[in-house]
């Protein structure tokens, strides 16, 4: 059974290596793409959380064969095509994986209902659905255009798609969409955004095209391309290796490594920005594994000073603002974020809710439209006060972002549903107090 609660108390210096669980972009798509592609898919390392499981449920209902063989490793064995599903593809939690599913089914002559729990009813897919109507598919949706929706596909046309904000799930619906788009499909991104779709769609043997002109970074993806089955390694994820990294950086005496860390330029927004705050961060064993670059990340106790983190920033570490706000309320000075609406339409109002809980914790928080600027508490004899208990809404990165605050605070901090926490990071827990954090129920 799960708690109700868990709790973050001070304790002494954190101190070990530990390795991040997969990273869950990469995931999602490992087993998409296996299930489009034909022949077999090998998969070392999967992020084996509840957002991912829910999207290797999906593709078996789409008629690939998904089988995990131990703990992180993975077989897909894909027909090139997905089927009908004979019954309604249940997303959970899972925002990426319904709106990559929806670009992939989309391609193909099917009917597929989707649905997913109260949070991902809640939230709209409206940005995804407009440009896979402009290339030929219909739907029929709740109000709103959210969840439960019908999506009925095939006979989709090539689509020349400018993003009218930056989102690496709408980019990669529409690609995954123009596999089967009859002259395949193009998006042009006012601002880079996490390239893993194309990354991963050249793993599997297409052909993509990426240029940078002064109307912002044009992907092409050419017509009457086939997918061929490959082996993925996932890389360790860089949202989830942040709460160690953080939890260093503002305990005392603290040196912590995280091995294996997934370190693509358009994800690393994060630790660039902890590195102007005046992070002692360091990279080792820099390598390439997949295609993608990876390494190992050593964070030590550092004192931080608040930073104005530039807008066009946001796109590279989206996820990463609710730990930046506990690292920012331990620095000395403002730490100002703008840029931040699609934090409005996460898993939950994330702006809001981090806004809430750090005030509850004593921190100075102004919250805007788009953006909040966090008071950092560090002058001579006075931290985070903490003390609280803090509402989640089952917010999966609200919930661990408060409990790494509670490690350094003065008072413990407790969180609600923390059940949640296992859609991205199962496991969390007992990596931290392997550590020597101490967190409980």
């Amino acid at each position: 059974m799960t708690a109700a609660l868990l709790t973050a108390s001070r304790a002494g210096p954190l101190a070990g290596r530990v390795r991040a669980p997969g990273d869950k972009s990469i995931s999602h798509r490992a087993l998409i793409l296996g299930a489009l592609a034909t022949g077999e898919t090998s998969i070392e390392g999967l992020l084996e959380g509840e957002d991912v499981l829910r999207t290797a449920d999906a593709m078996r209902a789409f008629g690939a064969e998904v089988v995990r063989i131990a703990d992180g490793r993975w077989r897909v064995v894909g027909r090139g095509r997905l089927a009908e599903p004979a019954d309604v593809v249940d997303c959970g939690n899972s925002g990426t994986g319904v709106r990559l599913i929806l670009g992939a089914a989309a391609g193909f002559p099917i009917s597929a209902t989707f649905t997913g729990d109260e949070s991902l009813r809640g939230r709209p897919m409206r940005r995804v659905l407009k440009p896979l109507g402009e290339m030929g598919a219909t739907w029929t949706a709740s109000a709103g255009e959210r969840l439960p929706l019908t999506l009925h596909g095939g006979g989709l046309r090539r689509i020349a798609y400018r993003l009218p904000e930056p989102s690496a799930q709408v980019k990669s619906a529409v690609l995954l969409a123009g596999l089967q788009a009859a002259g395949g499909a193009e998006v042009i991104e006012p601002q880079a955004t996490r390239d893993h779709t194309e990354r991963m769609l050249r793993a599997f043997g297409a052909t993509v095209a990426v240029s940078d002109d002064g109307a912002g970074r044009r992907i092409v993806l050419p017509g009457g391309q086939t997918l061929t089955g490959t082996a993925v390694r996932v890389p360790g994820d860089p949202s989830s290796a942040a709460f160690p990294i953080v939890a260093a950086l503002i305990t005392p005496g603290s040196e912590v490594t995280v091995e294996g860390v997934l370190l693509n330029p358009l994800r690393t927004g994060l630790f660039g920005t902890l590195k102007e705050m005046g992070a002692d961060l360091t990279v080792a064993n820099l390598r390439d594994e997949g295609g993608e670059p990876v390494g190992d990340l050593t964070a030590r106790h550092s004192r931080l000073r608040g930073v104005t983190v530039p807008p066009e920033r946001a796109p590279s570490m989206i996820d990463e603002y609710p730990i930046l706000g506990v690292a920012a309320a331990f620095a000395e000075g403002a730490t100002v974020m703008r840029g931040l609406a699609e934090l409005r339409v996460k898993e939950s109002d994330r702006l809001a809710l981090m806004a809430a809980g750090l005030a509850a914790c004593g921190v100075g928080v102004e919250e805007e439209p788009e953006g909040m600027t966090v008071i950092g508490s560090r002058r001579a004899n006075h931290g985070v006060a903490g003390g609280a208990r803090v509402t989640t809404h089952g917010d999966h990165r609200i919930a661990m972002s408060h409990l790494v605050l509670g490690l350094a605070s003065e008072a413990p901090v407790a969180v609600d549903q923390p059940g949640m926490i296992a859609t991205s990071f199962p496991g969390f827990e007992a990596l931290m107090r392997s550590l020597g954090g101490e967190i409980g129920s």
